[in-house]
């Protein structure tokens, strides 16, 4: 009898590793179909505030969707043209940048060589090429561009997304087996996906805003390609804001000198003090958090199985993901596990007063 129950916890831990492993087969296939359908669905989360907010003041639905979606379409089409031209224009520089960095090199060699340190400068400079830095930016906005290139199926997604949305509890409610106590928990849940992303989107655009002000007062070129670089990162906590940085303080370097990139990188660690421990938390509340070793494992996960776009939207999908196990008892174990130390001393805190 014991072997048997033995045998068959086995059997079902076999079987649900197998369906998760085939389940991320499925997925990793299907990719060119799902990556636009998350950015769909990304999108319409964050628009759909605004149509509900424009219906509370009686305006017809269809009226603020199509508003809705063309400021959306017109900042998307300026950002790609702006990132679009950069890039470009990066690319043809990038030959002029490297030539400046020989030159410090050379200087570096030289003064090293006092002491007996012989370094080349050729391999400082193969381990230290700025467009290592900078085509790492380049290539993660290239890749989000080209999903753009599906805009227009993008969009009429969005479109029919937002004129379900309201419609869309309702449906979970009755397609659950027991609604009437699964029904409070969809809304939960809901209500928590749409509450981080508007969130955590305002947060990113002030962030991007600030950096390319900070770039543009030290006279960085490209300040508003890098402030959108940032814009993006800012979705993935903690490594996000250093991963922005890389590329603007190393071509502050190389434009301006060692001492502005230090004020500039400096700059970049005040405006991720600022928004991830002070902003954020104010307004996202408590029980949101991911460990740091959570979110770098999430970065390379869903960047290795979605591309470019599952990278910056890997924490966004990965916290709706903690968001549905939270609500599920079955899984609230692993959304514990998922969290960040704050997180678990509060669940500790809640435990010994109850």
């Amino acid at each position: 009898m014991v072997s048997s129950i033995k045998n068959s916890s086995m059997l079902k831990a076999f079987v649900t590793v197998a369906a998760i492993f085939i389940i991320f087969a499925g997925i990793k296939t299907a990719a060119n179909i799902l990556v636009p359908f998350l950015l769909s669905l990304f999108i319409a989360i964050i628009c759909n505030p605004l149509v509900a907010k424009a219906s509370e003041f009686k305006v017809p639905k269809a009226i603020s969707v199509i508003l809705v979606i063309g400021i959306f379409v017109t900042i998307a089409l300026s950002l790609a043209g702006l990132v679009g031209k950069s890039l470009n224009e990066l690319s043809q520089l990038i030959p002029q940048y490297r030539l400046q960095l020989k030159e410090q090199f050379t200087w570096l060699t030289a003064f090293l060589s006092r002491y007996n340190i012989q370094i080349s400068s050729t391999i400082l400079l193969e381990y230290f090429d700025p467009a290592a830095a900078m085509g790492m930016a380049a290539n993660m906005l290239s890749g989000f561009g080209s999903v753009m290139a599906n805009l227009f199926l993008i969009i009429l997604t969005v479109v029919f997304m937002l004129f379900e949305a309201s419609s869309f509890p309702l449906k979970m409610h009755f397609a659950l087996d027991d609604p009437d106590m699964r029904l409070k928990q969809v809304e939960r849940f809901l209500a928590s996906v749409n509450h981080y992303i508007a969130i955590k989107t305002l947060v990113s655009i002030a962030t991007g805003i600030i950096v390319s002000i900070m770039l543009w007062a030290f006279g960085v070129d490209f300040y508003l390609l890098w402030g959108v670089f940032a814009f993006l990162l800012n979705y993935i906590p903690n490594i996000g804001s250093i991963i922005a940085a890389v590329p603007a303080v190393t071509l502050a370097a190389l434009q301006l000198g060692l001492t502005e990139a230090g004020f500039i990188g400096m700059g970049f660690i005040a405006i991720n003090m600022v928004m991830g421990n002070i902003i954020e938390p104010r307004y996202l509340g408590k029980g949101l958090g991911l460990s740091t070793l959570v979110v770098f494992l999430s970065l390379i996960f869903w960047g290795w199985l979605l591309g470019t776009v599952g990278m910056l939207l890997s924490v966004p999908l990965t916290m709706i993901v903690k968001i549905g196990l939270e609500n599920s008892p079955e899984g609230r174990w692993l959304a514990i596990l998922l969290s960040d130390e704050e997180s678990v001393n509060q669940e500790v805190e809640q435990v010994q007063q109850s």
